[in-house]
Formats: C-alpha cells, sequence, structure tokens
C-alpha cells in the first residue's frame, strides 16, 4: 500500500496547490490559471485514477492517520476497494476536465468575472470530493463533505452577475446543507449505539430495526438529495447549467457519484443491515427519477439543462439497481443482490464518463457558438467535426445503444430484474416487473432525447448566424472529449475486464463474486449463467465495423448508380432553409402531448394587431407546485410570525423575557 499512499497523498497535495496557484491567476496574470492551475488539477486528476486502479488491482486496505485534528478525534484516511472504484472515477473525470479546463478558461481572461476565484474553488472542489472518498470517520466526512459543498457553491455562483446564477447558488447551497444535516443526524444515530464517531465504531454498533430504519432513511434523504433524486432534484437543473461546463462535468459526472459512494459506504458498510423493505422504498424513488427525470429532459430546450435532467434519470437508473440490491439482499439471495449491485456500480462509471463527454460536448458548443438553446443551433458537424464527432459517442452511450458502455449496465440491471421469479413474495414479485418496465421506457425516451438534442444541434441548417460563425475548439479541448469518448468504447466494449474490477466491491463488503460473469473468457459475458443471458460486446462492434465497410465497398464500386437523384418534391414552395427543419420544440411534442399529466405546461397563442402570431411555451417541474411552492409559502407565514417577536417595544421583550423564566422555572419543578 505504500505506492498507493504515495499516489493518493501526490493527489491531495496536487489538488491543493492547485487551489493555490489558481489564487494568483488575477487580471495581471490571467494565463496562470490554464498554463499552472489547470495543469496541476489534470495531475492530480491523474494521480488519484493511478491510487484508484493500484488498489483495486491489489484488493488491500490501508489507513492513514493525518497530523491534523483533534486529540480524541483523529483524521484518517483509509483506501479500499470501494474507495478505490469511486476515487478512480473521480481522477478519471478530473484528469479530462483538466485538460480540457486549459481551452475552455481562456474566453474568461479579460472578462468581467474574476479568474482567482475559479482556480481557488475548482481546486477545493476536487480536495473535497477525493476527501470524502477516503475518509474514514464521521467527523472527517463531514468535514470534507461541507468542503465539497461550498467550493462547488462558489463555482455555481461563478458568473454572480447573472441573476439566474445567484439563485442557483442560493437554493443548490440551501439544498446541500439540508442534505448534509439529514446525513449529519444518520451518523449521530449510529455514533449513539457504536460509541464513537470512526467508522469502525459505527460498523460494531448494532442498532434495532426501528432506529437502523431511521438511520437509513436519514442517510438516504441525505444522500438521495446531494444525487438529485425525486423529489429532491430541484437544485441540479438549476446548479449544473450555471456553472463552467468543465465544473458541470465534474458535478454531474463526479459530485452525483460521490453521493451514491456516502450511501453505499453507510448501508452496505457502517450499516451492515439489509432489509428488502429499505430496498423497496429506493426502487420506487429511482423509477420516479428515472422516468420523470428523461421527461423534463426530452422536453427541454436549452442544451445544458437537458443534460442535467438527464443526470435525475441516470441517477434514478443507479438507483433502481441499488433498490434491486436491497430487495434480494434482504430476501437472502446473495448472487442476485451482487448481480444488481455490480449493475449499479457499472452505471455509476458510464454515467460519470458519457455525462462529463456530453457536458463538456454542450461547453465547446458554447465555447464556439455562444449558444445553448438547441432552437438556435443546427449544422454545427461541418463547423465542428471533432466536437460532433465525439457528441455522438456520448450520444450513443446515454441512448443505451451497443457496443457502447451504456448497454452494458441497463443490460445487466434488466437481467437481475428478471431473475425476479426467484422471489416468494408476490408483493415483490408484481412490483419489479412493473420498474424493469419503467426502466424499458425511460430508456427509450432517453434515446429520443438525445436523438433531439443530436440531430437539432449537430445534423441541418444553422439557424442563426453567430451558430453560422462557429470554429472548432481548441485542441486541449478536443483532448479531453475525445479521453472520455474513448473510455466510452473500452468501458462497453470489455465488459468482462471492467466487471472483474468492480466485483471485488461486493467481495469485500458482502463476501459474494459473479463467478459466471467471465466464466466463457473476456468474449462473453454471461451475468448468471451462458444458458441464461450472454452478451458478446467485441462481436457486436466487429459485426458494426463488417456491415460498415460492405456498405461503404457497395457505394465506391457504383452499386447505387442506377438509382436516379434529383431534388426532392418540394411542393411548389422555396428551396430548403432553415425555417423548415424540425425544432428542438417540435421534435418533443408527440411525446409532451402523450406524458402531459406528468408535466406543468403553459402553452398559448398571441395574436398581434398586425396580424403576426407569437407561440409561447413554458414547461416546468411539477415538483415545484407540488412540495417547493408550498414549503416556501408555510416558511413565509412561519417567518412573519417569528418576526412579530421583534416588536421594537421594550415591554414586549421584557414580556417574553418574564415567560420564558417562568416556564423554565415550571421544567425544573418536575
Amino acid at each position: 500500500m505504500n505506492a498507493a499512499w504515495t499516489l493518493a497523498t501526490a493527489s491531495l497535495g496536487l489538488a491543493l496547490a492547485s487551489s493555490v496557484t489558481g489564487l494568483f491567476a488575477n487580471a495581471q496574470h490571467p494565463a496562470l490559471l490554464r498554463r499552472l492551475s489547470l495543469p496541476l488539477f489534470a495531475l492530480s486528476g491523474l494521480a488519484a485514477l493511478a491510487c484508484g486502479l493500484l488498489v483495486l488491482a491489489h484488493g488491500e486496505n490501508g489507513t492513514l492517520q493525518l497530523p491534523i485534528g483533534l486529540p480524541w478525534l483523529p483524521w484518517r484516511l483509509h483506501l479500499d476497494a470501494l474507495a478505490g472504484f469511486f476515487l478512480s472515477l473521480v481522477g478519471a473525470l478530473s484528469l479530462a476536465a483538466g485538460i480540457y479546463g486549459s481551452g475552455y478558461v481562456r474566453d474568461f481572461e479579460g472578462g468581467r468575472d474574476p479568474l482567482p476565484p475559479l482556480g481557488l474553488f475548482s481546486g477545493l472542489f476536487l480536495l473535497g470530493m477525493q476527501l470524502v472518498v477516503m475518509a474514514d470517520g464521521a467527523f472527517m466526512f463531514m468535514v470534507a463533505w461541507e468542503l465539497m459543498t461550498l467550493a462547488s457553491y462558489f463555482l455555481v455562483a461563478f458568473q454572480h452577475d447573472n441573476a439566474g446564477s445567484r439563485r442557483a447558488a442560493f437554493l443548490y447551497l440551501l439544498m446541500g446543507h439540508i442534505g448534509g444535516l439529514c446525513i449529519l443526524l444518520a451518523f449521530g444515530v449510529l455514533a449513539t449505539f457504536g460509541g464513537g464517531f470512526g467508522f469502525d465504531a459505527l460498523r460494531a454498533a448494532h442498532p434495532s430495526f426501528v432506529w437502523a430504519s431511521v438511520a437509513f432513511a436519514l442517510a438516504f434523504a441525505g444522500f438521495g438529495m446531494k444525487a438529485g433524486l425525486v423529489p429532491l432534484h430541484a437544485w441540479l437543473p438549476e446548479a449544473h447549467p450555471a456553472a463552467p461546463s468543465h465544473i458541470s462535468a465534474l458535478m454531474s459526472g463526479a459530485m452525483l457519484k460521490v453521493a451514491v459512494y456516502g450511501f453505499l459506504r453507510f448501508v452496505f458498510d457502517l450499516l451492515g443491515q439489509t432489509h428488502w423493505q429499505w430496498g423497496v422504498g429506493v426502487l420506487l424513488i429511482g423509477c420516479a427519477s428515472a422516468l420523470l427525470g428523461v421527461l423534463l429532459a426530452l422536453v427541454q430546450n436549452d442544451l445544458k439543462r437537458l443534460l442535467a435532467y438527464s443526470s435525475v434519470e441516470n441517477l434514478g437508473i443507479v438507483f433502481i439497481g441499488l433498490g434491486l440490491a436491497l430487495i434480494f439482499l434482504g430476501t437472502d439471495h446473495r448472487l442476485l443482490g451482487t448481480l444488481a449491485l455490480v449493475a449499479a456500480l457499472y452505471h455509476a462509471l458510464n454515467h460519470a464518463l458519457f455525462k462529463g463527454l456530453l457536458f463538456m460536448g454542450a461547453g465547446a458548443v458554447l465555447h464556439s457558438a455562444h449558444e445553448r438553446d438547441l432552437d438556435q443551433m443546427g449544422g454545427l458537424l461541418r463547423r465542428m467535426p471533432w466536437t460532433g464527432g465525439f457528441f455522438l459517442v456520448g450520444s450513443l452511450a446515454i441512448a443505451g445503444l451497443p457496443p457502447l458502455n451504456g448497454f452494458v449496465s441497463e443490460w445487466l440491471t434488466f437481467q437481475a430484474a428478471l431473475q425476479t421469479w426467484q422471489l416468494e413474495s408476490g408483493l415483490l414479485r408484481t412490483l419489479i416487473p412493473i420498474a424493469a418496465a419503467v426502466l424499458a421506457l425511460s430508456a427509450a425516451l432517453a434515446a429520443a432525447a438525445f436523438v433531439k438534442a443530436y440531430g437539432t444541434a449537430f445534423l441541418g441548417q444553422a439557424r442563426s448566424r453567430h451558430v453560422r460563425r462557429a470554429r472548432q475548439v481548441p485542441i486541449s479541448m478536443r483532448i479531453g472529449q475525445g479521453l472520455l469518448a474513448a473510455l466510452c468504447v473500452a468501458a462497453g466494449v470489455l465488459p468482462t475486464t471492467i466487471i472483474a474490477w468492480i466485483e471485488k466491491i461486493p467481495h469485500e463488503l458482502l463476501g459474494t463474486r459473479l463467478p459466471q460473469a467471465g466464466a466463457q473468457g473476456w468474449l462473453w459475458l454471461t451475468p448468471i449463467a451462458p444458458a441464461t443471458a450472454s452478451y458478446s460486446a467485441p462481436v457486436v462492434l466487429l459485426a458494426l465495423l463488417l456491415l460498415s465497410a460492405l456498405a461503404a465497398i457497395a457505394v465506391r464500386r457504383g452499386a447505387v448508380r442506377r438509382i436516379r437523384r434529383s431534388d426532392a418534391w418540394d411542393c411548389g414552395f422555396a428551396p430548403p432553409n432553415a425555417r423548415m427543419q424540425y425544432t428542438a420544440t417540435a421534435f418533443a411534442q408527440p411525446l409532451r402531448r402523450v406524458f402531459a399529466p406528468l408535466l406543468r405546461i403553459d402553452e398559448s397563442m398571441e395574436r398581434h394587431g398586425d396580424g403576426a402570431v407569437r407561440y409561447r411555451l413554458r414547461i416546468a417541474d411539477r415538483s415545484w407546485t407540488l412540495l417547493y411552492a408550498p414549503l416556501a409559502r408555510s416558511l413565509d407565514r412561519l417567518t412573519r410570525l417569528v418576526t412579530r417577536l421583534q416588536a421594537g417595544s421594550l415591554r414586549v421583550y421584557l414580556g417574553w423575557t418574564l415567560g420564558t423564566l417562568l416556564l423554565l422555572l415550571w421544567l425544573v419543578t418536575l
């Protein structure tokens, strides 16, 4: 473990160095951010990636005590398979974001927004995520968690001249601290029974079912809020679009997975108990998140907002897998629980890769075309071929199409759900197939959403002047996207290799593996048994390459020359132009009509005196009207009542003081 700890401390030190050097990227030295701070940021990610892979490769555990902390509460770092997996995930995203950001932040040089906060809090954000993953005690975990939350708050509020950014940052900070309070209370419940805040003491706690359920509910609420699960997702579609694009990639790709890590650490490691009743709750919330998230993504025209809602959907898929794992483990089907847990971890990895890639693609479009509205885009593939190609890889991956990585994890989740017949409970045998149907529907809607996104943004003709003037982005931005695109392909084509690394986590937490997953060699994936189901990504890739080669040969040899080519009949209209193309709004209209009861739609037509017609469409999340708006009104009424205590009258203050003293005296005499 000496090499692993060397890499771990190096990653922490480089993240801190990136933060400190970024602080000096002022107006006199604006290039310091991209020439020194962000390269250190990327090196920190590389060290974290190497450390995580080394821990997974050797499967060893180790603890390092830091020379800071309290005498009775030392700060310790711990590395095991679970920490190694998420550390490598954070490291891979940080490496790509650091490379990408070196070109992306060039536009901020000489702008109104100060660069030192961006450099300072980017490094602290990465440092906080790494410390959360490596923390070996509740106290250090919460300090690192708050560091991650506060640093990302300042990054969301980076462009603070924008009222939307300030609103998004405030909402994110508020919900982040509420979630942090829930997590702190969950640790407190375990610490009451364990007699300490160290993870070893928490593991030794043996609370009753009732108190264990209370701790589970608090942890699920806290980590679920940070993960963006419905109905606690309100901050996510506001905060992710507001942050700089390379930070958006980190928040969606890495920070949400740190929340998944916290849930796994608390439930499967510290709590140590699994009950199928908990799994039902997680499964239902996961299904709601997957379906509502993809529906809201489908109707968005803002590209970054579409990607943010898509993160709600994909985290819902992750928690569907975790819910299945809790159900199977709680009913003593350990092999099926292990399969569901591996599927959830695989999808967490996949989402980190393709969502980081897609946010970087959206940032490249914003950097070059200065546009986020899909209805104003079009034809970008001709002007930005590299970005268009990488965005296509991410779109195919997130749509769950083979042989890319998104298909494998969703297929594994389906394979776990299809084993419901082994359960004895009729309720569970009815519920899980419904959840599988919701997952299938979400996958189909996700494909539609990204057909819309890619088609309207990169194909056809440009719909605005600044999009027609778009140019290719700097080489560093293309390298960052290309790295994640290559990892998406690798994680899809070599699933048995990835699973061989991932299954070390359930082996460490549960003592079980998937012995049949790679029994047929690296070519075939057989999660249950060869006779049950099998999948070969290399064969699918080879077949696609052969078909593409045959099609290219046929075209070159003139096999289609006998086909007459001419302009399509245009019904007597003028030559096709950008106004004749499907917009993102029009593309989503049929599905918007079908699922209208789940959405809050405000649609109207306005006719002006000159005969012009103006169409207005506003789509909002029903969570605001059903949950957040009533809560805000209740809090407003409560604060108005509280303000009456400050009437400005000395007699009123003396009266409250006397009443308080009388109440305390009465309590003392009891």
